[in-house]
């Protein structure tokens, strides 16, 4: 899973540098905008532990390679499918990232044949599992996509407490104290990345150029 997670995220945190991290009656409100209850005539499961069978359904019919991919829906629009599998399994990652890169690409908040907006699909998993660290680190990317960047670090660093050697993490969280200028925890943060083997080295160019890359 995070094999997938660090090509994305690095790609989209280089190529473009969330839904709002919202807390107590702004985020009742919030999650309710959302369609909340999560009420679904199949499911909604927790992907993490969901039978393996409730699994192969979704996604040989639904959320398929070439619906992953973008290249086309089966039953319908590209979007349908993903809501379709997201209605299912709100903390869905894969999924989720497909729905991100669709509301790229089509450069709209709302993609065609989803019955919400991008952030809410993202707030939807976030409410549904909140103690899902993958849903974390999604919406930590979103919201650096965004150039929300105070927003991401608290999720990257939910992510790294949970999981100390997630060098994901570890190098989108050295990306979004760079673009806050805080260069030295930037700089930490990219090191500890190399050091547990990232493969991209974005951020310590982006570093050496601002002259903030130290040995």
């Amino acid at each position: 899973m995070y094999g997938s997670f660090i090509k994305l995220a690095g790609c989209l945190s280089i190529a473009f540098a969330s839904c709002l991290a919202i807390g107590g009656a702004n985020a009742q409100s919030r999650i309710y905008e959302c369609g909340n209850p999560f009420e679904n005539a199949f499911g909604p499961f927790d992907y993490r532990t969901a039978p393996s069978d409730s699994k192969k359904v979704v996604e040989t019919y639904h959320f398929t390679s070439a619906v992953e991919s973008l290249q086309g829906g089966i039953t319908g629009t590209i979007g349908g499918e993903i809501d379709y599998t997201l209605r299912v399994f709100p903390n869905h990652p894969r999924a989720l990232m497909a729905m991100v890169r669709l509301g790229e690409r089509e450069k709209t908040i709302k993609p065609k044949g989803a019955n919400y907006s991008v952030e809410c699909y993202i707030e939807r998993a976030v409410q549904f599992r909140p103690d899902d660290v993958n849903v974390k680190m999604i919406r930590g990317i979103y919201s650096s996509m965004k150039r929300k960047y105070g927003q991401a670090i608290p999720d990257f660093s939910a992510v790294i407490e949970e999981q100390p050697n997630n060098a994901n993490a570890h190098y989108n969280l050295g990306l979004a104290f760079f673009e806050i200028k805080d260069y030295d925890r930037a700089r930490e943060e990219a090191k500890l990345a190399q050091s547990l083997g990232f493969p991209l080295h974005g951020l310590e160019q982006k570093l050496r150029a601002a002259g903030k890359w130290q040995e």
